[in-house]
């Protein structure tokens, strides 16, 4: 009569011990280090820019979650963001306060979406070359 309720203690530490592990590695597993990869699109903010302003649709299939590399000038910085040609939102991945306003930079990384409302194209783990 003691093995029972045994088992189902068991059972039910295994179930959660595998939906904690699934978790965890679904949230963390598999970062991406956009520093060693090499960038899918090399471009201008201008001509993102229009191609989203364009057509979001077909520009969300061809750069959401690639690693793109921007070249623009910078019109706004913050310690943690950059903005070229008010545009194009970077977050860095490190914050920096060496960067100039109206300074031209290639910046580094992940395109996470496009604001029509807004107009600006937002990127994630930037960095610059």
């Amino acid at each position: 009569m003691k093995k029972k309720p045994l088992i189902i203690v068991i059972s039910l530490l295994v179930v959660i011990l595998v939906g904690l592990i699934g978790y965890n590695y679904v949230m963390f597993g598999g970062a991406r280090d956009l520093s060693t990869e090499d960038a899918n699109f090399t471009v201008s903010s201008k001509s993102i820019s229009g191609e989203f302003a364009a057509n979001i649709d077909a520009s969300n299939k061809k750069y959401l979650e690639k690693a793109v590399a921007i070249k623009g000038t910078i019109t706004a910085v913050t310690a943690s963001e950059l903005t070229l040609d008010n545009t194009i939102i970077c977050t860095l991945n490190n914050p920096n306060t060496s960067f100039k306003k109206d300074q031209t930079v290639t910046v580094k990384g992940r395109i996470v979406g496009y604001d029509d409302l807004m107009g600006e194209l937002k990127l994630d783990q930037c960095f610059c070359n």
